[in-house]
């Protein structure tokens, strides 16, 4: 049986309080990721905007969105490691159906 590929997007949220640099390695750090286990469709990264709630009293981020195509498998380990990783906010991976 052929592997399937789906079509992703992840939305993450860096802190603000983190220099340009660490950002950027967060942003190339993710990118990479993905690539290793799909390609890259489509990324933006934001500039700082504010939230709409706080987050442990921070009331603004650096949203990152990218689009992706990949194994089924692989969001779950994305996931795993966003949530695991200083300085990513929150983040949400869906489907795309486009």
């Amino acid at each position: 049986m052929a592997k399937t590929s789906e079509k992703y997007e992840v939305m993450y949220i860096i802190n603000p309080n983190l220099e340009e640099e660490e950002r950027t390695a967060i942003v190339e750090k993710f990118k990479a990721l993905v690539e290793q286990h799909g390609t890259v469709d489509e990324m933006e990264v934001k500039d700082k905007q504010k939230l709409a709630y706080e987050i442990n009293y921070i009331g603004e981020g650096y949203y990152v969105l990218v689009k992706f195509t990949s194994d089924p498998a692989f969001p779950a380990e994305l996931d795993r490691v966003l949530g695991i990783t200083d300085g990513v906010m929150r983040s949400l991976i869906t489907l795309r159906v486009d």
